[in-house]
């Protein structure tokens, strides 16, 4: 089969048995690869209600079928479990070169079972596979683990998933490191991982990817390339790559500031806006097949952390740690990613946890005596203190690593200042200080408090967005992006209006996640320009080129529908229920005390009819937003549908 590896990796690690098993082409074709196919191993391959910290739990990691080749941002790696931060459907997405050096060594995904009686490792080369201790390895922390592979294998080209301290202490918002500066972060598959004794995946290959038409796929390569760098968004990301972000937000008076108590941050474009990326970085990074080149190498170069080198100016640990933490400054931001990359701790749940507890002692509800040390606003050594603490489960550290809600309960007796969906730390923003397709998703995401599984493709930053109308985000590109936009031109005529200039939330939250589902499953990259500039149409041309299908854009983008309808199957199997869909009690009591949003507090009734709208969108029950038997029978879902009901 062109474009895979054909094989998937099969290991029980309680028998230490090791198989292959092949990649059918319809499983193939109905999920595409990645979080496509995860999703329903997962779904096969789990019960209903098993604790997610159990062997009955299983890991799976995930490439597409355009990983391994140099189409377009083609270097995703989808990685999936029941989450233990949620309970849920779990799954965290990163880039760089696992994921091509996985198909290289002749795997397309690798489904790991079981629990080990040792910490192993496992150790994948070229068509073979093989488990090996990691006595030698367990305890240390993540950079340190790839420092002592790579000096194992000989070799500075193996690509290692990893866990630290904090995946080995069943953290339950643990990471596992892709590589020493990316991680597959979110839902705490770090911990999943922890709890099979599993350390690390080491992977080497020096095999390729066949596709079905070399000539059409290097033409179809060269012309996407293109449309990604004639994007709106091209320049500004080339630059500044995720950074671009900060400044509107920060103009809006939606960062998450102190736990989210303000959107306004006073000198937040001098200390922590886009342009404090030339101070620290002349050297982009990008991902395998990649034009944007989003990511920087920084150093930092005097003070206190003076010779910190990595990569690290990113938009997500920026808002995470110097607004909810209030870190005033890159170098203190730099030290504390640090922290997190090295214990192997997810950025946005740790700091939603340590933000929590910071405004615990602000408000005298927890005395600096249980904590071991005073603990305010954007002390870096305090907060690297807490990661370590968190990481090792020591003293407040035990409470803390349970995740913001469980510990604020725990605390407190409530979760009033735990912010969090279904469970997940909300990342990046306030839905008060700008409300889109992005902030709605937090609610509709089938992982939880999410921010990279839903968003608005024509996405225009210049507009706050403040919600008069809960229904419309504003639009404003010249026409002929309009124009170019790869949508069905009746389905845009609906979701669009070019007049008003406008976009319905409600259903382009459905054709985003639709759409995010397929990037996620053939493993390109849905930032910005790159998910402005693809889409179905596009799609369906590389995988005609790659695989050889004679696929059409309605079935690549009906492939990520039913991609996203059997993740709400297996949410509602575990029990998630309608009034699970709600933000957090400071969102809809309080509201924002200063900037352009003061005031503003969100509509819960305006977002309860929002969401009937949305499931009556996606042909759910509008009330309980559990799929029909039609939907259901469209997608070719109609045995794991009957399963959801058999449980119920």
């Amino acid at each position: 089969m062109f474009g895979y590896a054909g094989k998937i990796l099969v290991v029980d690690l309680t028998s230490e048995n090791i198989d292959t098993i092949p990649l059918g082409e319809e499983l193939a074709r109905k999920y595409l690869g990645g979080l496509g196919i995860n999703t329903k191993l997962l779904f096969d391959h789990t019960r209903r209600a098993i604790d997610p910290l159990s062997p009955d739990n299983v890991l799976l990691f995930g490439t597409g079928p355009l990983a391994g080749t140099f189409m377009p941002t083609a270097s995703k790696t989808d990685v999936s479990a029941k989450s233990p931060i949620t309970g849920l459907f779990g799954a965290t997405s990163s880039g760089y070169h696992f994921g091509s050096e996985l198909k290289y060594a002749g795997y397309d995904h690798v489904l790991i079972k079981g629990k080990s009686a040792r910490p192993v490792y496992l150790a994948i080369q070229n068509g073979s596979a093989e488990i090996r201790d990691a006595a030698h390895l367990w305890g240390r922390d993540v950079w340190d683990t790839i420092d002592a592979l790579e000096a194992e294998w000989k070799s500075e080209d193996i690509q290692v998933a990893a866990i630290g301290p904090g995946g080995e202490n069943l953290i339950r918002f643990a990471a596992i490191q892709n590589g020493k500066y990316d991680a597959w972060a979110r839902t705490g598959m770090g911990a999943v991982m922890g709890s099979k004794l599993l350390k690390a995946i080491a992977v080497r290959g020096k095999g390729g990817v066949k596709v079905a038409k070399k000539e059409l796929f290097r033409q179809l390569a060269r012309q996407l390339r293109k449309e990604i760098v004639d994007s709106p968004f091209f320049q500004a990301v080339s630059k500044y790559g995720s950074m671009a972000a900060t400044g509107p937000y920060g103009k809006f008076g939606a960062l998450a500031g102190k736990n989210f108590q303000t959107g306004v941050i006073e000198d937040w474009f001098q200390t922590r806006g886009y342009k404090v990326v030339e101070q620290y970085s002349d050297q982009m990074m990008a991902c395998p097949a990649c034009p944007v080149a989003c990511a920087h190498w920084a150093v930092v170069k005097d003070g206190p952390y003076a010779g910190l080198a990595m990569k690290g100016i990113e938009v997500t640990p920026i808002f995470e740690i110097g607004a909810k933490l209030a870190v005033h400054d890159l170098d203190g931001v730099l030290k504390c990613i640090e922290a997190f990359h090295r214990h192997g701790i997810d950025v946005v749940s740790g700091c939603g946890t340590i933000g929590m507890l910071m405004e615990l002692v602000q408000r005298g509800l927890i005395a600096e005596e249980k904590i071991g040390f005073p603990v305010q606003w954007g002390d870096v050594d305090a907060i690297c203190k807490l990661i370590g603490m968190i990481s090792g489960r020591e003293g407040i550290g035990d409470i803390l690593a349970e995740g913001s809600k469980r510990a604020n309960i725990a605390l407190t007796g409530n979760d009033d200042y735990s912010m969090t969906v279904k469970g997940l730390e909300i990342p990046t923003f306030d839905p008060r200080g700008r409300w889109s397709v992005w902030t709605f998703g937090f609610l509709t995401s089938t992982r939880g408090g999410d921010n990279l599984r839903t968003r608005n493709p024509v996405e225009n930053l210049r507009f706050p967005s403040l919600p008069d109308d809960y229904r419309k985000e504003p639009f404003d590109f010249p026409k002929q992006f309009y124009d170019k936009m790869d949508m069905p031109e009746d389905l845009k005529k609906k979701i669009i209006d070019s007049d008003l200039k406008t976009v319905d939330i409600v259903l382009m939250e459905k054709w985003s996640e639709d759409l995010i589902s397929v990037f996620n499953s053939i493993g390109i990259c849905t930032r910005p320009p790159s998910l402005q500039a693809l889409g179905p149409t596009s799609i369906a041309k590389m995988l005609q080129a790659c695989v050889g299908w004679d696929m059409d854009a309605e079935e690549v983008i009906k492939a990520g529908e039913r991609i996203h309808n059997l993740q709400r199957i297996y949410n509602l199997r575990e029990g998630e229920k309608r009034e699970d869909a709600v933000f957090p009690k400071r969102f809809l009591r309080e509201k924002l005390p200063e900037g352009p949003a003061k005031g503003m507090v969100i509509d819960k009734n305006e977002v309860d009819r929002m969401l009937d709208d949305y499931y009556e969108a996606r042909g759910w029950d509008p009330k309980q937003g559990i799929p029909t038997r039609e939907k259901m029978q469209d997608l070719g879902l109609e045995e794991e549908w009957a399963s959801l009901l058999k449980n119920k």
